[in-house]
């Protein structure tokens, strides 16, 4: 599956360039809790049609009740459709406690949208194209009358309103390079593909590439310290190592400790990973300074044990890194395993309030 705004945008440009009235919801602010973070977007035409999210669902519903009732009857055509045309329109949601009931919002909840009437179907599709090729966009929007003006951005930013415009960025989609063609692999990739990640596999062994049978990934048999130099991974990309090899995975990963990948790590055991420290120490002349970056075990600890829960844990982490969130050092696996070493050798520890 790929990036959801992507998705919301060239849908919203198919209907425009179809000559059907169409709107875009943002999600511009939120108090308390929230289904959907800042940001977020959803495309509705007159049809009734949506792609996209800014809430569970409720909201969802309401905005198509309120904004495509008289096509559904029949009446809608033209000038007459329920879908207005003008400035863009702010509207809360969740402000009173039944209304926060009636919308499905958290307790406290509540949010704001703008909403953006019959978008330029250009524009849509100068903005689709340029996310296509890769590039990251701004997309500034004038409250006052809706007018459009997109640019090339260097970084991602989030997302600012005031009085005077709206300023969003989309794209590029975030990317993850597995190195290995194993069956760990084939789930982590679904998850990724599940969750937005344009996944690129890599792996000269034909035995494995062989077999591979999850679409929608590029897979390459170059050898994977050259692939990630022709991959370049940025902020949004990721690069993780599944071979075991360290024929293969090393010389990889200290490419991609050199680039701003947000998360650079290979699987194996707590003896495998300080086996790999060495080599690259040793061999390879690096520091430990150097391979700070450097992530394994990789995953959060949960107990796996087959290649599906181990894919779990490790997208469970990307996605943690990816995010922002600070993990507690006990939800890795090497601290994890460590606890319940300890634990075992010495019943009369406390590990995790159990003795």
């Amino acid at each position: 599956m790929e990036n959801i705004d992507v998705m919301v945008l060239r849908s919203l440009r198919n209907w425009r360039l179809a000559g059907q009235r169409a709107l875009l919801a943002t999600v511009v602010r939120t108090w308390g809790s929230s289904p959907r973070p800042i940001g977020s977007i959803m495309a509705l035409c007159e049809t009734g049609a949506v792609v996209g999210s800014v809430s569970g669902g409720c909201i969802e519903d309401d905005l198509i009740y309120r904004f495509t009732q008289a096509y559904s009857t029949g009446q809608a055509s033209g000038e007459d459709a329920v879908i207005p045309s003008g400035a863009p329109h702010r509207v809360k949601y969740g402000i009173t406690a039944d209304e926060a009931h009636r919308f499905g919002l958290p307790c406290g909840g509540t949010l704001e949208l703008l909403l953006e009437f019959d978008p330029d179907a250009k524009q849509l599709d100068q903005l689709v194209m340029s996310l296509e090729q890769g590039q990251l966009m701004q997309r500034h929007t004038l409250l006052k009358d809706g007018s459009v003006s997109l640019q090339v951005s260097d970084m991602p930013t989030e997302l600012s309103i005031d009085d005077v415009q709206l300023v969003n960025t989309f794209g590029p989609e975030y990317r993850m390079l597995l190195i290995g063609a194993g069956q760990l692999t084939e789930y982590l990739a679904t998850m990724a593909l599940f969750n937005g990640f344009a996944v690129t596999v890599c792996d000269p062994r034909e035995e494995y590439r062989g077999a591979w049978s999850v679409p929608n990934v590029a897979i390459t048999s170059e050898m994977p310290d050259d692939v990630v130099i022709s991959f370049k991974p940025d902020r949004r990309s990721c690069v993780i190592a599944l071979t075991h090899d360290p024929k293969l995975d090393d010389l990889a990963l200290l490419e991609a400790l050199e680039t701003d990948a947000f998360y650079v790590g290979a699987i194996g055991s707590r003896r495998n990973n300080e086996a790999r420290h060495v080599r690259m120490i040793e061999h390879l002349g690096k520091t430990e300074e150097e391979l700070q970056r450097l992530r394994g075990p990789i995953g959060i600890y949960i107990g796996s044990k087959t290649p599906a829960e181990i894919a779990v844990s490790i997208m469970a982490e990307v996605l943690a890194v990816k995010n922002g969130v600070p993990l507690p050092r006990d939800m890795d696996v090497a601290h994890a395993k460590n606890s319940q070493d300890i634990a075992h050798n010495d019943p009369g520890v406390l590990v995790c309030g159990i003795r």
